[in-house]
């Protein structure tokens, strides 16, 4: 066999084992997002599927199953009583943070519009959640988290407008305690925050977010492949 012939076997060889890769970490990505979906038979799997089909019928960005194991997770870790949630859509990621809080915690949820509140008011009724767990404050973000409690709050989640997520960062330091966590999702914008072509100002302002989140003195971040990216940070305990 001539050495060109062996080259081009081998190059070969490197394409399919290339493409298993890919595969393999294509599969694994769908096996994760699966993994903790409840089961559509009970209420809670039952309300999800409700509000993700409210969701996709109004346009509306939901949180993937991965991404909402993530963040039930983080609620449960942290033992959260008090979480606000800025975007709360038709209750997707509503839902997954009121199964990892504490029994009497509250989550307060801001949104521009009511009348998806009022979905999401009905999918936690659906899953069996308690009217007070939840508290809805229609409005503009940067116009209602200045009037929560300082350092009242144990998990901010972001999935609002990503032109503002450098905003709310600025308001999650002044809401979180000591330990508490700030998550943003969508941080990966389809691929596009490591793409080096040129790119929106949407997707200017999350590299942004990224540099100034790892470079923060007051957090300790983790950016978790879930999802579209999850960014999650945990005030320090001293600055």
């Amino acid at each position: 066999m001539f050495p060109q012939e062996v080259d081009t076997l081998k190059a070969r060889d490197r394409r399919g084992q290339e493409r298993a890769i890919t595969g393999n970490r294509l599969t694994s990505w769908a096996f994760a997002e699966a993994y903790g979906a409840p089961d559509a038979e009970t209420a809670e799997g039952a309300a999800l599927s409700w509000a993700r089909e409210r969701s996709r019928e109004a346009g509306v960005r939901a949180v993937t199953p991965g991404n909402g194991d993530a963040l039930r997770l983080l609620a449960a870790a942290g033992g959260a009583r008090a979480v606000v949630e800025i975007g709360t859509g038709t209750g997707v990621s509503g839902m997954y943070l009121l199964r990892g809080m504490r029994p009497e915690g509250v989550l307060t949820t801001v949104d521009t519009e009511p009348e998806r509140q009022q979905f999401a008011r009905q999918a936690f009724r659906m899953a069996g959640h308690a009217p007070n767990r939840a508290r809805f404050i229609p409005g503009h973000a940067l116009d209602v988290l200045p009037r929560l409690t300082d350092g009242g709050y144990d998990l901010v989640f972001c999935d609002g407008d990503r032109l503002e997520y450098l905003e709310y960062l600025a308001e999650s330091l002044r809401l979180l305690r000591p330990g508490g966590l700030v998550c943003f999702a969508g941080v990966f914008a389809g691929g596009r925050t490591v793409d080096s072509a040129a790119q929106p100002t949407e997707v200017r302002r999350l590299r942004e977010l990224l540099r100034t989140v790892r470079e923060s003195r007051e957090l300790m971040p983790a950016l978790l492949p879930v999802g579209d990216g999850l960014l999650c940070a945990a005030r320090a305990w001293t600055p």
